[in-house]
């Protein structure tokens, strides 16, 4: 038997689950799932979504690994670059999930099937595309069953992209509070009350809200459900998603920061030559690009064929820069909303159904230009601590240290009082070069900021 680990997030379905063996990553299928897997793999549905690119690839294994009493076959999926949740997820992120959903399900009804759960985590963006990655969540259609998933499509899909749409407010994250999605009584109690006047409203939140305080209505509901008021309720659905205007079409202080904030457009020139000669420099694939605005640097490494993630707590940032890569088909660059100082955790059963941001990701390099300060003087994280926390994360670090003089700095410190004694360019430099190797050091022209890149200590 070869050894293997199973994955903590996979244990709910019996149809088969996830597992780790030599450094792949394969998904098992039970027994109890023979059927359906045959029929996906044969009635053309799998072919037509694979063709698509909205189903992840695989082989099979005919190899029992696990050497399990309920095994069927294994499969090796296309391994997948970056793990990430919905809670990391900008709006246009969610919708585009939610609409691919929508989209897989009604091609599996096409095909004599039909997606039996309708979670967010069966999504990830991989090749700067949304793609559906559960290979066991397809089912035999039942015309007397209704959708089983709908209840759950909502909480998980819809009922975050209204309230982001009505309240005006960046909600995703409360989605790791709810990771199972938003009940019903919880968004009708917050929708303000001229959503009612949306019939998509009334009928996915306020009719289900009704419905679900009813045994004998919600009976009367499923009874009558058909697959042309299914195909209906799709085409609504899709209709909604789709058509959510863009309420981001406003500025904030991080999403146009290199247009509006910035010294001068010559510090942005100067940075730029001096980023670009560490990149050259660098034997890195990947880049974690915290604090990344609205994606200058996060383009500039995926022009050098790194893999680079690209994170902000801004959502506006996220979402300005998903639609810009999504509009250039840019494939090598993944934004993700992320508070360095609050990073997402490992929630769920055990604290082990979803691993914490730092725990997924991995990466060559880390970069943090134009960050230092605001974790230093706006969050209170001391450069020591800063220090250990970057030699945890970063085999390589490009960084960018702004001292005092600057008058970015200079605006930080009037509306609080300069209690940081040691945020200078030695104490920088002593407490990172307990952890790090400096490589190269250059001072941005016309400014007195410095740019650094440091490798970890062996």
């Amino acid at each position: 038997m070869t050894s293997y680990t199973r994955h903590p997030s996979s244990f709910k379905d019996p149809s088969g689950y996830v597992f780790e063996a030599e450094g792949k990553i394969y998904r098992q299928v039970n027994q109890y799932y023979a059927a359906q897997y045959r029929q996906l793999m044969e009635s053309g549905l799998y072919k037509q979504l694979l063709s698509q690119q909205r189903l992840i690839p695989h082989v099979e294994v005919v190899e029992n690994m696990t050497n399990s009493q309920e095994w069927y076959t294994t499969l090796l999926p296309e391994r997948l670059q970056t793990i990430s949740y919905p809670y990391e997820w900008c709006f246009e992120q969610l919708q585009d999930a939610a609409l691919l959903t929508l989209t897989v399900l009604k091609t599996s009804l096409q095909h004599g099937m039909i997606l039996k759960d309708a979670t967010p985590y069966n999504i990830q963006f991989h090749k700067g595309r949304p793609i559906f990655i559960d290979t066991l969540s397809f089912d035999t259609y039942d015309p007397k069953q209704p959708w089983i998933a709908y209840r759950q499509f909502c909480q998980c899909f819809l009922f975050p992209l209204y309230l982001e749409h009505y309240l005006k407010s960046d909600i995703q994250r409360i989605l790791s509070t709810y990771i199972d999605g938003i009940p019903v009584d919880f968004i009708a109690k917050l929708l303000p009350l001229k959503s009612r006047l949306s019939l998509g409203v009334w009928l996915h939140v306020y009719l289900q809200h009704t419905t679900s305080t009813s045994t004998r209505a919600a009976n009367k509901h499923t009874a009558a459900f058909s697959k042309k008021k299914l195909l209906d309720v799709i085409s609504h659905l899709t209709n909604i998603i789709a058509n959510f205007p863009n309420n981001k079409t406003y500025k904030t202080t991080w999403s146009n920061y290199y247009e509006d904030t910035i010294l001068s457009k010559d510090y942005l020139q100067e940075k730029d030559k001096i980023v670009r000669a560490f990149c050259q420099n660098s034997k890195a694939r990947s880049v974690l690009d915290l604090g990344a605005n609205d994606g200058y640097f996060s383009r500039l490494f995926a022009s050098y064929q790194m893999q680079v993630i690209a994170t902000d707590a801004d959502n506006r940032c996220i979402s300005r820069l998903y639609q810009e890569v999504k509009k250039n088909n840019i494939d090598n660059i993944l934004p993700l909303i992320l508070d360095i100082a609050n990073p997402s955790p490992a929630i769920g059963f055990n604290n082990q159904e979803r691993a914490a941001f730092h725990d997924r990701i991995k990466t060559d390099l880390v970069a943090a230009l134009a960050l230092v300060h605001h974790l230093v003087i706006g969050k209170n994280i001391s450069l020591p601590v800063l220090a250990d926390y970057f030699n945890s994360i970063a085999p390589e670090l490009i960084i960018e240290f702004v001292p005092k003089e600057d008058e970015k700095v200079q605006q930080m410190l009037k509306s609080r009082p300069d209690t940081f004694v040691d945020y200078d360019q030695s104490h920088f430099e002593r407490y990172f070069s307990t952890h790090f190797d400096i490589i190269e050091q250059v001072p941005v022209p016309g400014t007195h900021r410095i740019l650094y890149r440091m490798r970890r200590k062996r």
